[in-house]
């Protein structure tokens, strides 16, 4: 199909894409093509004079018709079935509500618009046991709960039935990692395949990550995943975490509690191992009439019982988890001894 476009040589081509991107000009429903030093770039309308003037990087950049190839996208979900769905993504498997009606169409549905999609799977329980994991009921592909799930430029292999994992928690893993200075010790009391340890250890900041799990799964994955993201600085121990207190005394710059159904029953642990100035992330789920009273006077008993100062630095509301209730994180720093 024939369009306008705009004719640029390749070194600067990447420029006036973004150029054009950011203005609402890029026609994404074709294929960017090039010939011998030059890249054409679809438009959606001609370009505004003025803004045809800022992309003068050279004399050599015009706007020209060119025939396009279109773009084949893949159908939506809403176009095959009438409507949208309730799904998780994680890797190439996708999660479906037990409940749903119809889960055989629903998941032919979702691998015709998934293309990379490989499983889909029902879950059949809520989040259960020490270990934290659900059960699933397969549906259609292949018939495994393993895969590899990509976020924030990580790699994470897991098996959905043997550990806890929710892509949900993406952009608040990276507001965490974002916190690590040059030099900074962490531990990760709850690490489960690595999420939160793994990000942070690519920044190459921290001097050193102290990842524990209790769930032997999830710590033979959180190794897989050390070599598969090329990471070093990560020592991964299979404990509980409680008993790591002493060891681990006054040790950590960040101390991240993502447990959240009965993290409190390890504040004094992470108080503890953490050392003067340092900041615990305490992650909990609470009531939207109670979002964060309730667990900062947990957080503060356990301080004073320790004979720490606390000092709450920020309360923010995570995400929704269930109808009136929340997943909210509180930070919170812990200063010297109290005299």
């Amino acid at each position: 199909m024939e369009r306008y476009c705009i004719k640029v040589p390749t070194k600067e081509a990447e420029k006036v894409r973004r150029i054009l991107l950011d203005n609402e000009l890029l026609d994404g429903d074709f294929k960017i093509f090039s010939s011998t030093n030059f890249i054409f770039l679809p438009i959606v309308r001609l370009v505004p004079l003025q803004l045809l003037k800022e992309l003068q990087l050279s004399n050599q950049i015009e706007v020209v018709k060119k025939e396009f190839d279109p773009i084949e996208k893949p159908p939506t979900l809403e176009g095959i079935l009438g409507f949208n769905p309730q799904h998780e993504l994680i890797g190439n498997v996708a999660i479906i509500d037990s409940e749903i009606d119809q889960k055989k169409e629903v998941a032919n549905a979702l691998l015709k618009a998934y293309p990379k999609l490989k499983t889909v799977v029902a879950s059949k329980s809520p989040v259960q046991g020490e270990f934290r994991v659900k059960k699933y009921e397969f549906v259609k592909g292949e018939c495994t709960t393993e895969t590899v799930h990509k976020e924030n430029g990580c790699k994470f292999t897991l098996d959905l039935e043997k550990t806890y994992f929710t892509p949900r928690l993406a952009t608040e893993r990276q507001r965490v990692a974002s916190n690590v200075c040059k030099g900074d010790k962490v531990i990760d009391m709850f690490a489960g395949v690595g999420p939160y340890s793994i990000l942070i250890a690519k920044s190459g900041l921290a001097e050193k990550i102290v990842a524990i799990d209790k769930n032997p799964n999830a710590i033979s994955y959180l190794k897989k995943n050390i070599k598969l993201n090329k990471v070093e600085n990560i020592d991964a121990i299979e404990a509980d975490a409680r008993y790591l207190s002493s060891k681990y005394n006054g040790f950590a710059d960040h101390i991240i509690m993502n447990l959240p159904h009965s993290a409190y029953e390890f504040l004094d642990s992470a108080i503890s191992m953490v050392k003067a100035g340092g900041i615990i992330y305490y992650y909990t789920i609470n009531p939207e009439n109670n979002l964060f009273g309730a667990s900062i006077k947990q957080i503060n008993e356990s301080c004073e019982r320790l004979g720490k100062e606390c000092i709450i630095k920020e309360e923010r509301i995570v995400r929704s988890y269930a109808p009136h209730q929340y997943n909210i994180c509180i930070e919170f720093r812990v200063n010297n001894d109290k005299v």
